[in-house]
């Protein structure tokens, strides 16, 4: 393939808002998807957030699934759950929404550690971007399990070779986490309005 292993993803950002602006869910969901080949090659230390990703994303596309048209919008899968009073329950899709979104501002946090840190070592930027952004929300077993995990990230410069392909790699990290982090900002503010954005782990 040419291009980077982001070529798919950053394709799929640029259909994720309808033209009304809205954030479409099969659109949002696939560049998730288009995340976990990406997350395939950090092998072992990722095998949590890859699960947790992945199983989230089918919690949330299974629902999609049910009614595409009523759930044409992401935030429609919320919408009905706060209506009906079921968007706390711990298999709601809102709680999906947020473990997905916390996940994947993980993500963000980490690539861009990657370049804006190039003496950092692999664990560290892991680390630090674990502490920045899915720690606070974890209980003391996510989080041990966690730490253990970061001791087993690869070595950093083997890990950039492999991602890279033909691209350039660095260019299309900044492009990734510039173009996705407003949707996930977005994702964060719906929630919050409804006091869904600070459910933590049990």
């Amino acid at each position: 393939m040419e291009g980077t292993v982001f070529a798919a993803t950053l394709e799929g950002i640029k259909h994720v808002k309808s033209e009304q602006g809205e954030i479409l869910s099969q659109p949002f969901l696939d560049v998730c998807k288009h995340i976990l080949p990406v997350i395939d090659k950090f092998g072992a230390a990722m095998t949590l957030v890859k699960s947790d990703i992945g199983g989230n994303i089918s919690r949330l596309e299974s629902k999609y699934l049910s009614n595409p048209t009523k759930f044409n919008c992401l935030y429609s899968l919320v919408q009905i759950e706060v209506e009906t009073k079921t968007a706390k329950a711990s298999s709601s899709c809102t709680n999906g929404l947020l473990w997905l979104t916390r996940a994947m501002d993980f993500l963000v946090a980490l690539f861009r550690n990657l370049i804006e840190h190039a003496d950092w070592s692999m664990s560290q930027a892991c680390t630090d971007s674990y502490n920045k952004t899915l720690k606070k929300w974890h209980g003391w077993l996510a989080s041990s399990s966690f730490t253990v995990a970061m001791k087993l990230a690869p070595d950093r410069k083997k890990f950039m070779e492999v991602i890279q392909g033909g691209g350039d790699i660095n260019a299309d990290i900044e492009q990734f986490c510039t173009s996705f982090s407003p949707f996930l900002e977005e994702n964060h503010k719906f929630l919050a309005r409804f006091g869904l954005d600070d459910m933590k782990a049990s």
